[in-house]
């Protein structure tokens, strides 16, 4: 840790009080004001298709602005997302929220970046701390996302128009924590030097494509449960601040592991870990089928943050030993492209399910995504121990 990883850390929980009561409330909001309740998760829709419809955008202008800059634009954006929301909100505009909700995923699709940018901050040799540290601050995230949320819901006449107001607050605190750290400059262009590999030519190494798959996939899961639980907690009777409660321990679990993950990797390695980060999904899904008590939901949904935590940054580990560093950008947006795909994908998908099939077809669904990520990682894991035999053999 040092003075500009740990700014870098704060910023994480910033985006991440951002994110969680994004959950906490979009979905609330579009239940309150979808003109089918179906649609009650489209304003969690929009924020990860707006990460997804922004990622490559975002990657070019980390490109041609360096760090610092792209990522004050994207607190820019928050800012103007947030006021359009609040606005939206206490006009009663549904289609605007959902609009609200698209532009803010450019600071969602920006801010995922912190993850990569923490590496640039520290020695090759800790980058895998690097990433636990920076993505432990979303603590900060679990608890003042849930606590903001119920603040802000009763501020203005219109609930929830005030949490968007207060995010505004959370944006600029970012704004200004950002403009404070010293990024080291991109490498520069080097007349004649190779311009890097293209996104098929990145993809032919199966590192490349695993780690994108269990990292999308990962957190295409955990989204799928997290935007809909608090519909199903609703449907269930439970008071809103039973579900703050639930999703201020997921994240939690999604974010205090990050102490210790980093340590995981360096010792057993990025395979084994995330191969416990399927099981732990498992029991999650296990935990909330067995009923509907309080304590299934922050069981379940805490399994599930710790579970995403070991394939993320896994993942995220993994992934960063696939390209040069002329090629960070295009790959780091490429990766996260396919995560907000994932994401908006189960976004829609939650809301049609929890209203129509129920909590319990939820999380039978996500059985299928799950054993596909542990298939592609025994693969992975099988064809480096076939090419170390091989080599050994030679």
């Amino acid at each position: 840790m040092n003075p500009q990883l740990l700014l870098l850390t704060l910023c994480q929980g910033l985006f991440l009080t951002n994110n969680v009561a994004f959950i906490a409330i979009n979905g609330l909001v579009g239940l309150a004001l979808a003109p089918q309740a179906w649609m009650a998760t489209l304003p969690v829709c929009g924020y990860v298709a707006g990460g997804a419809l922004f990622a490559p955008l975002v990657g070019r202008h980390q490109r041609a602005l360096g760090r610092r800059r792209a990522f004050q634009l994207g607190l820019l954006v928050a800012l103007l997302s947030c006021a359009l929301a609040a606005w939206a909100v206490s006009e009663r505009q549904f289609w605007w929220v959902v609009a609200a909700t698209v532009l803010a995923g450019y600071y969602n699709a920006n801010a995922a970046l912190y993850r990569f940018a923490a590496t640039e901050l520290v020695e090759p040799a800790h980058k895998e701390k690097a990433i636990s540290w920076v993505l432990a601050g979303g603590i900060l995230g679990a608890v003042a996302g849930p606590k903001l949320a119920g603040v802000g819901k009763q501020l203005l006449v219109q609930p929830f128009a005030g949490a968007y107001l207060l995010l505004i607050g959370v944006a600029l605190a970012g704004l200004v924590l950002v403009s404070l750290i010293r990024f080291p400059p991109p490498p520069a262009a080097v007349a004649g030097a190779p311009a890097g590999r293209s996104v098929r030519e990145l993809a032919r190494q199966p590192v490349f494509v695993v780690a994108i798959m269990a990292s999308a996939l990962g957190y295409g899961v955990m989204n799928l449960l997290m935007a809909a639980t608090p519909i199903a907690m609703a449907q269930c009777g439970y008071e809103f601040d039973k579900a703050a409660l639930v999703l201020e321990w997921h994240v939690l679990g999604m974010f205090v592991p990050s102490f210790f993950t980093g340590h995981l990797i360096k010792r057993f390695g990025a395979l084994p870990v995330m191969a416990v980060g399927v099981l732990l999904n498992l029991a999650c899904v296990g935990i909330a089928l067995a009923g509907i008590e309080l304590m299934n939901f922050v069981a379940a949904l805490l399994l599930l943050g710790v579970g995403w935590n070991f394939l993320f940054v896994g993942g995220t580990t993994l992934f960063t030993a696939t390209y040069r560093p002329e090629e960070r950008n295009t790959a780091q947006a490429t990766m996260d492209f396919w995560i907000y795909l994932t994401m908006t994908l189960t976004s829609f998908s939650s809301g049609a399910l929890v209203t129509t099939g129920g909590w319990s077809w939820m999380n039978l669904g996500s059985l299928l995504p799950l054993a596909a990520t542990g298939a592609a990682l025994l693969w992975l894991a099988a064809s480096r121990r076939d090419r170390n035999n091989g080599t050994q053999g030679a």
